[in-house]
């Protein structure tokens, strides 16, 4: 199939994104107005101007939507608080389907604050982050699996975005994977795709697909060494997906490694979301071709595109068909 081809057949898919669903805050500050603070004496960092976006499995969600994918749905777990009023108007902006978030008084929304100097557009002070490290209580949690449990089988893909790099605290439970697991070895023709930056080795029958840091630490702690065919085997893994930056992705499945180069690029701007956006595309593109090396190479344009801007940027289809011509 050509490129043109993969992305006209987008639009009649339905996307499930599902797991730790975070609201980004780009913050502008200027520092010539950092006056000390009257009651302290503390210098303030003085915010000027705020964006909002959707982060983490909302950065995977906003990259389906730019695509133009038909449906998208995000489940996760959002407080009732201020940030996650912010994060549902963020999705809703971009047509996200945010129906199925499981609202939850006393449960803090995650968010990313990044501080960036107003005079330059670079993001040179610590983050700010407020995330949740008390386990989810345990009628959240089972509210979280009955809606997986009811709406997963009407999706076209499924995307698992498993951030947490907390114990406990996360969205993507160890009950909610056993949920996912389940339900990806009863529909084996589903594309039910993992990204978990510390426990792809406990999600059984999805396609995997970490970086290369995390699918050696993954590999470590399975094996006690670099052995992909190892890990992929250990989690009965139709696909094991693993990006290496500009040296592209290594596919891995029952028949070996097929390396797929990445797509030539400038120096990026900045690469934060390449996975995310990697993921969109790739699975959009599995579920359309069944081949995984096109989906990689797919996803690797989206990547090209994405790590070219500011942020977590998203790539549209006229911008990848755009690629064609260069």
């Amino acid at each position: 199939m050509t490129t043109a081809e993969i992305l006209a057949e987008f639009p009649k898919l339905r996307a499930l994104v599902v797991g730790d669903v975070c609201l980004d805050r780009w913050c502008r500050y200027d520092p010539s107005l950092a006056e000390p603070s009257r009651e302290t004496g503390l210098p303030r960092v003085a915010v000027i101007q705020t964006e909002t976006t959707p982060g983490a499995a909302g950065t995977i969600a906003a990259n389906l939507a730019a695509l133009g994918a038909g449906e998208i749905c995000v489940l996760g777990v959002v407080g009732e608080d201020g940030f996650g009023y912010e994060l549902e108007r963020a999705l809703s902006r971009i047509g996200i389907d945010s129906k199925l978030l499981v609202r939850a008084a006393g449960v803090p929304t995650f968010t990313y604050t990044k501080l960036i100097r107003h005079s330059n557009g670079v993001e040179d002070l610590p983050r700010i982050d407020f995330v949740s490290i008390a386990p989810l209580v345990p009628d959240i949690e089972r509210r979280l699996i009955d809606t997986f449990r009811e709406n997963a089988g009407r999706f076209d893909v499924i995307l698992i975005s498993d951030q947490a790099e907390t114990e406990t605290g996360g969205v993507v439970t160890a009950a909610l994977r056993a949920e996912i697991s389940m339900f990806a070895a009863a529909n084996p023709k589903k594309i039910v795709w993992v990204d978990s930056r510390r426990r792809a080795e406990h999600f059984r029958h999805v396609i995997v697909k970490p970086n290369e840091a995390e699918a050696l630490a993954a590999a470590q702690r399975v094996c006690g060494r670099k052995d992909y065919a190892a890990l992929r085997k250990h989690t009965f893994a139709p696909l094991l997906i693993v990006t290496e930056g500009d040296r592209g992705v290594v596919v891995v499945d029952e028949q070996g490694e097929t390396r797929v180069p990445a797509a030539t690029t400038r120096q990026p701007v900045d690469i934060c979301g390449a996975g995310d956006s990697f993921s969109a595309g790739a699975s959009l593109a599995l579920c359309v071709t069944g081949s995984p090396t096109t989906a990689a190479a797919f996803g690797n344009r989206v990547a090209s595109i994405t790590i070219m801007k500011p942020g977590t940027g998203t790539a549209s289809p006229a911008e990848i068909l755009a690629l064609e011509s260069i």
